[in-house]
C-alpha cells in the first residue's frame, strides 16, 4: 500500500502535470495577458501606415492638382518620364542598382499616368467622337508596356541597355508630343468650363489612387 509521502508525492506530480498542460493549452490556443497591448500596437501601427500613405498620396496629387488643368497635369507627368529616361541614359553599366530604381520609378509613373488616360481622358474623346485618336493612342500604351516588359527582362549591365531605353524614350517622346500638340488642344477648344472642370477633377482622383 501506498505510504502518505508516495501518495504526495503522486499528487504532486499530476498536479504539475495539469499546470503544464494548462499552460501549453494557453500558450497555443489563448490569448496571454500581453495580447491586448501587443494588438491594439498593431491597429496602431496599421492605422499610421494607412494614413502616412494616405498623406503621400493626397501631397503627390494635390501637387499635380496645382498644375491646372487636366491637359497641364498630363503635360507635366510627360516632362517628369522623360527627366526620368534622361537619369537612365547618364549611367553607365556599372550602375545597376541605380538602373533598376530608375526604371521602378519610370514604370510606376507611366502605369499612373496611363490609367489616367485610359480610364478618364480616352473614354471622354470616344464619346466626342474622336475615337480614332483616342485607339490610336491607347494602342501605343501597349507598345509602352512592351518596352518595359523587354528592360525588366534585361540584365541591367547589358551592351544594348542604353540603346533599348532611347528608342523607348523616343517613343514616349512622340507620344507626348501628339497629344500635347494636337489631340488635346483640339479637344479641350471643344468643351466648356463645366467638361473641362469634369474630366480635370476626374484625372486628379484616379491620379490619386494610383499615386
Amino acid at each position: 500500500m501506498p505510504t502518505r509521502t508516495q501518495n504526495r508525492s503522486s499528487n504532486r506530480s499530476s498536479e504539475s502535470a495539469d499546470r503544464n498542460r494548462s499552460s501549453q493549452s494557453r500558450s497555443a490556443f489563448s490569448w496571454s495577458d500581453n495580447a491586448g497591448p501587443i494588438l491594439a500596437a498593431g491597429l496602431a501601427g496599421a492605422a499610421i501606415g494607412f494614413a502616412a500613405n494616405y498623406g503621400r498620396k493626397a501631397l503627390m496629387q494635390g501637387m499635380e492638382a496645382a498644375a491646372g488643368d487636366w491637359d497641364e497635369i498630363l503635360a507635366n507627368e510627360h516632362d517628369a518620364a522623360l527627366a526620368v529616361f534622361d537619369k537612365m541614359l547618364a549611367t553607365d553599366e556599372t550602375q545597376t542598382f541605380k538602373r533598376k530604381m530608375l526604371l521602378m520609378k519610370l514604370t510606376h509613373a507611366l502605369d499612373k499616368h496611363a490609367h489616367q488616360e485610359e480610364m478618364v481622358v480616352y473614354p471622354a474623346l470616344r464619346e466626342a467622337n474622336e475615337a480614332g485618336d483616342a485607339d490610336g493612342l491607347e494602342s501605343e500604351h501597349g507598345y509602352i508596356k512592351t518596352f518595359i516588359y523587354e528592360l525588366n527582362q534585361m540584365q541591367a549591365d547589358s551592351r544594348n541597355w542604353l540603346e533599348k531605353v532611347r528608342e523607348f524614350r523616343d517613343l514616349v517622346a512622340e507620344h507626348a508630343h501628339m497629344e500635347e500638340e494636337q489631340v488635346f488642344p483640339r479637344f479641350k477648344s471643344e468643351m466648356n468650363e463645366e467638361q473641362n472642370d469634369k474630366i480635370t477633377m476626374l484625372v486628379n482622383r484616379d491620379g490619386f489612387w494610383m499615386a
